[in-house]
């Protein structure tokens, strides 16, 4: 009781810390997400898009950034001649020049020259641009009056010149939201200025490149963007996780120099997604992103515009499957407290190590499932459980294993003191008979009774089943909750092994109609028992740690094979099922024996897991 308080409480502060997210756990949580990235490497980038980089050559050659923007009108000149799907420029002209008049007009004659502005919160508007609501987002009708109050708001903007953004086919925000440790990792779709949800510049670039009218552009609160016939999930707050499709130069870069000079061919460029932007680092527009210290904006940009289009957008699974997994998590860590210390931390790992697979694959298919959390919880339930285990029940611990050991039986015991070497870790291959016996529908009876009676009826049952096993010289294995599992024909070579199984369990049905007679008298419920048996060779000694806990059992597919046997006696509705393998150890005169005791029957030809060819299982139907 004091280790499930303990379990509780311990889970129950990793909840709370979940929703608090304090910034360790966020930290780590981005460093996994970071590592996703890395462990599934660069992906092909669209040949769709090309960015047209104002790199170091340019200003070695053209001049310091900014250029005059009369070199920038004959960039877009040639551009358009190329005859590109859409144009999209990552800078904002918000300061006159004399040369605008020409900019303007190259913008006008292109037509498809998308421009963005920076959303800020230190000016104010006294109202909505009416050039850039031009561009919003309508909002489903089902929800006209939703607030947006999750999606990040602003009153102000940094505008491109007036004659500019007029010529441009649309205005679209360019703001960048890294998180705390400086990483760019999401992007929000769009902001909220006056009211009206301004689309990010990647989203107008995409839908201006798929043709879809402004109308097609509805945001379907809480739940993403109906674009066309597509739909793009969101977050809550509008936005996404970005899909980096690799580091510096994923996609297409020609230099505007070359452009320039007429270095390039048309076919790069026609019906293409053109993205004008500074990867030079003297301009500063560098980013840290999962996969690079330093990537360009513009890049940036194109792996959103890339994974709009191809669907490979990325998105944080609900928090309702993360606080599932907390609970799932915080139940599975019992299990530190019941397993011995070196099995717990293989639980661990296994555990772990399954977290974080599942977590990728998904990552992969699109959906972020952080697993810190879960991780995190089971890693302390580990070392806080265990630690309670080794200070407080070791001493209990020690006790249980000193009363275990009195079910080995005397014929063990003197096998070991004869052969010493039995005792080292390892075993050899006998043929055995192996048998499992389990209290059918013990689970649900014992829901309706104490736990104090549950353990007083199970006491007398297996004392008395014991007593037969023994009787019958085998070897009791171990008990499995309600159920036994003994042997014949180890240590001792026994010949009659299977005969002995076969009148062990015989008794053991006999012995099991007794007790129910006795308990009558007591008001205690009767029990019903089925019994497996099954003969083959299996793996059989001392099997454990060596200078540590050793048990003397039987491994193999012989015993798998027994316990299944076992379990069909409930679909069968009888007492004792037994192999075809166990029928070829039975001599003819036991055989004609067996008919004073119990009714022999064919039974069925089953199929069972491991073994190609089905297994034909015989019945016995014990006389009273």
């Amino acid at each position: 009781m004091l280790i499930l308080i303990l379990n509780l409480a311990i889970t129950a502060l990793f909840l709370f810390l979940f929703f608090l997210k304090p910034f360790w756990f966020l930290l780590f949580d981005y460093k996994v997400y970071d590592l996703f990235f890395v462990l599934r490497g660069e992906k092909p980038a669209s040949s769709e898009i090309v960015i047209l980089a104002i790199d170091d050559r340019c200003l070695e050659k053209l001049g310091r950034w900014p250029w005059e923007r009369k070199l920038l009108a004959r960039l877009i000149n040639k551009v358009s001649s190329l005859n590109p799907a859409v144009i999209g420029i990552d800078i904002v002209f918000s300061e006159p020049e004399k040369s605008d008049p020409f900019f303007a007009e190259s913008i006008s004659q292109a037509g498809n020259v998308i421009l963005p502005v920076v959303m800020v919160y230190d000016k104010e508007d006294p109202e909505a641009d009416k050039i850039l609501i031009e561009s919003a987002l309508f909002i489903a009708e089902e929800d006209p009056s939703y607030s947006f109050l999750e999606v990040p708001s602003f009153k102000g903007a940094l505008f491109p010149v007036l004659s500019l953004k007029e010529a441009s086919a649309g205005l679209a925000h360019l703001n960048i939201f890294p998180d705390p440790d400086g990483v760019v990792r999401k992007e929000y779709l769009y902001l909220n200025y006056h009211g009206y949800l301004i689309p990010s510049f990647s989203l107008k670039i995409v839908s201006y490149y798929l043709g879809i009218p402004r109308q097609n552009l509805v945001v379907i609160p809480q739940k993403g963007i109906l674009m066309g016939k597509r739909f793009i999930p969101t977050q809550k707050d509008g936005s996404i996780l970005v899909h980096y499709y690799g580091s510096f130069q994923s996609f297409k870069h020609i230099s505007v120099l070359d452009l320039l000079e007429d270095n390039v061919e048309k076919s790069l460029f026609e019906n293409k997604i053109v993205l004008i932007g500074a990867t030079a680092v003297g301009t500063y527009d560098l980013k840290v992103t999962p996969l690079s210290p330093a990537l360009p904006g513009i890049e940036k940009h194109a792996s959103v515009v890339a994974s709009l289009i191809e669907g490979k957008n990325l998105l944080p699974v609900s928090n309702t499957y993360l606080v599932v997994s907390l609970l799932l998590t915080g139940f599975t860590s019992l299990l530190f407290a019941k397993l011995r210390a070196v099995f717990s931390l293989i639980l661990l790992v296994f555990f772990s190590f399954f977290l974080f697979s599942f977590s990728f694959i998904l990552f992969q298919k699109g959906l972020w499932f952080s697993p810190t959390y879960s991780f995190s919880l089971s890693v302390f339930q580990f070392l806080i459980l265990v630690s309670f285990k080794f200070a407080f029940l070791e001493k209990e611990a020690r006790f249980i294993r000193k009363v275990f050991s009195s079910y080995v039986t005397e014929k063990v015991m003197r096998e070991l003191i004869k052969n010493p070497e039995m005792a080292k870790l390892g075993g050899e291959r006998r043929e055995i008979t192996v048998l499992f016996s389990d209290i059918r529908g013990f689970t649900s009876l014992s829901e309706k009774m104490a736990p104090e009676r549950v353990v007083e009826i199970l006491n007398e049952y297996f004392s008395a089943i014991t007593e037969v096993i023994f009787k019958w010289e085998g070897t009791l294995d171990k008990f499995i909750g309600d159920a036994v599992m003994a042997f014949w024909g180890a240590p001792l070579p026994q010949e009659d092994h299977a005969e002995k199984a076969i009148l062990c369990a015989i008794e053991m049905i006999k012995t099991t109609r007794k007790l129910n007679e006795t308990w009558q008298n007591k008001n205690w419920p009767p029990i019903r028992i089925g019994v497996g048996i099954n003969s083959g060779e299996a793996l059989v000694g001392n099997i454990g740690a060596e200078g540590k806990k050793k048990e003397y059992t039987v491994i193999g597919d012989t015993v798998n094979l027994a316990s299944r046997l076992e379990g069909l006696n409930k679909q069968y509705n009888s007492e004792i099922i037994f192999s075809e393998y166990t029928l070829k150890k039975l001599k003819k005169d036991f055989l004609k024996n067996l008919k004073e005791k119990a009714k022999l029957l064919y039974l069925d030809e089953v199929k069972v897991k491991g073994k190609e060819v089905p297994v034909k299982i015989y019945k016995l139907e014990v006389k009273t």
